[in-house]
């Protein structure tokens, strides 16, 4: 028999001494893996005919918590189901290893869900920490339903359920295979992402992956509450970026086809949320060569209005990025945005006017509106729909921004401006749309032909608002607005006899402009009664009146102010000619 050397006896020895590292090594890794599987709620035990062979002992504190929590339960008038007594029995039922003792739990508190009327005590949750994260799929099924139904009707705090540690179960549970405790897992994400606070902690805890996947679910409840929930959650701007390196752009694009309504609109929302920072315009346009506005478009026509009106709201926020803006006018965009302005719906008119609103501020879009006939039918729009806030704000802001010596025929023609008349005294002077239309009107009086044609609508009670505005001391700009309306319109001599009836107030905010202690007040008093000094009857009432004082006080304070300046002019030159 051969004897082996000493060196390879040596090399044997190595050997077996890697083989027990590796072995050791290969034992650790194992465990590793089973340690980081074993909490998936995929691989935790589901009821088989087997598990009917084992059933836990029931221990004698559970059944003297359910025998009193039932007795409890059925004596209790409804306003005191909630108390110590139900608490202390639920936290037993609900840790109990027995499922029928956890249903009993699960149970109570879908009730309760469905019946509350105030908002659920604090410690009411904690329980929820053992049924959300049961082996019995009864159990999670009605766990999460009952919360959901809490979250929604607003019963328990949406941050504190995130603070006592809920969030870690209910995300381990988008894991689920089952489809409704998916589902029901989703709605509990999407409501709690309501809470701007939430949203971190959601995104911090690995929630936009599974959410994502979820979006993908043949259950069209489990992909409506997902993409619902990454809706609330886009709502953030650091979300935002989250969710493009998560690859949520292109799950959502894919959306927009879905043929559920509800799936397009949550996806179109969240990209409008996402499209509202230009960062990510560049990546968003990149897939599927530019596939984004071409949808957009699309759905601009859909027949679910708030389909159509958030594709409006998303291309908005797109062009503001003025490269994607020239797309969109070539994509034949004006031509729909017309059409949307003629339809009944006024939410629809709103979201229309918003994107056409931030294309007229370029001004190379101008030519291509005017030309649609756009400006027509915004004034038909205007007359229809005057006491609409909403409409009138975005309309006149639009008319205003198209407003030019070019295309004041157009804007007479389309009878906008005798559209904004009727709307001015549809609006309190608090309101917003007040000053706009007011503005609006300010500049189209500076064209000829529209000024002729807005004397000829107006009548007393018209005139007689224009004068009221010139009297809100407390909103400046509405009141110098509505006097550079007068101004303007002065310059008729038709105006001016409009005016005669009006003496008094006319007087009156005269002498207001002219004590202003803005120079630009003082400058259009001056410049109003310039044109009003043409009619011998308005120098007749200026003459009486205390504006020939205050005149003289103005020409004074002119004077010193002069003497002033040459003072100030003297000393300057002076200076320069020592320097040199």
């Amino acid at each position: 028999m051969a004897t082996i050397c000493d060196s390879c006896r040596q090399h044997l020895k190595d050997f077996m001494e890697m083989i027990a590292r590796a072995a050791e090594d290969l034992l650790d890794k194992i465990k590793e893996f089973f340690k980081k599987i074993q909490c998936c709620s995929c691989l935790k035990r589901k009821r088989t005919e087997s598990d009917h062979l084992y059933k836990p002992v029931l221990r004698q504190h559970e059944k003297e918590a359910a025998q009193e929590f039932l007795q409890h339960i059925e004596e209790a008038s409804e306003n005191k189901v909630i108390d110590m007594e139900s608490l202390k029995a639920l936290q037993t039922l609900a840790a109990s290893e027995n499922p029928s003792l956890q249903q009993s739990a699960a149970l109570y508190y879908l009730h309760i869900s469905e019946q509350l009327k105030s908002e659920l005590p604090e410690e009411y949750l904690e329980p929820y920490h053992n049924l959300l994260q049961s082996n019995d799929l009864d159990v999670q099924r009605k766990a999460s339903l009952s919360l959901v139904n809490l979250l929604v009707e607003g019963n328990v705090n949406k941050e504190k359920v995130v603070q006592i540690g809920l969030l870690e179960p209910i995300l381990e549970l988008l894991g689920s295979g089952d489809a409704t405790v998916q589902c029901n897992s989703c709605a509990g994400i999407a409501t709690l992402a309501t809470s701007a606070l939430n949203r971190e902690a959601i995104a911090s805890e690995g929630g936009i992956n599974p959410l994502l996947v979820l979006s993908k679910s043949y259950d069209p409840r489990v992909q409506q509450n997902a993409v619902g929930a990454i809706l609330n959650l886009s709502r953030s701007e650091k979300i935002q970026l989250f969710l493009c390196k998560e690859g949520a752009l292109p799950v959502l694009i894919l959306h927009l086809q879905s043929p559920d309504s509800e799936v397009q609109y949550y996806s179109c929302a969240a990209l409008s949320n996402i499209a509202s920072d230009p960062r990510h315009h560049q990546s968003m346009l990149q897939i599927g060569d530019g596939i984004l506005l071409k949808m957009l478009l699309s759905l601009m026509s859909s027949s679910v209005e708030k389909v159509c009106c958030q594709a409006c709201y998303c291309l908005r926020n797109l062009s503001l990025n003025e490269d994607i803006q020239a797309d969109i006018v070539t994509m034949n965009c004006l031509a729909q945005l017309h059409e949307l302005l003629k339809f009944s719906s006024e939410n629809v008119n709103e979201a229309a006017l918003t994107l056409l609103g931030t294309l007229s501020e370029n001004h190379s879009n101008m030519d291509a509106i005017v030309s649609e006939n756009i400006l027509n039918t915004l004034g038909k729009l205007l007359f229809v729909h005057k006491t609409n806030p909403g409409i009138s704000f975005l309309a006149s802001t639009i008319i205003h921004k198209l407003a030019t010596s070019e295309t004041q025929q157009a804007i007479t023609d389309s009878r906008c401006a005798v559209a904004l008349l009727q709307a001015l005294g549809c609006f309190t002077v608090e309101s917003g749309s007040s000053l706009h239309v007011t503005a609006c009107m300010a500049e189209l009086t500076k064209y000829e032909t529209i000024r002729t044609q807005i004397i000829q609508e107006l009548d007393v009670n018209k005139i007689a608002h224009l004068l009221m505005l010139t009297n809100q001391y407390e909103n400046n700009d509405l009141s110098f607005q509505a006097a550079c309306i007068i101004y303007r319109l002065g310059v008729d001599e038709r105006f001016t006899l409009l005016l005669r009836p009006h003496t008094k107030e006319v007087v009156d905010y005269i002498l207001h402009f002219l004590k202003h202690q803005e120079i630009r007040f003082q400058h259009l008093g001056l410049l109003t009664l310039r044109n009003l000094s043409k009619d011998s009857y308005f120098i007749a009432v200026f003459d009486e009146t205390e504006l020939t004082v205050q005149l003289r006080r103005v020409c004074q304070q002119t004077a010193e102010t002069q003497e002033l300046l040459q003072a100030v002019l003297s000393h300057s030159k002076e200076h320069q000619k020592h320097k040199r």
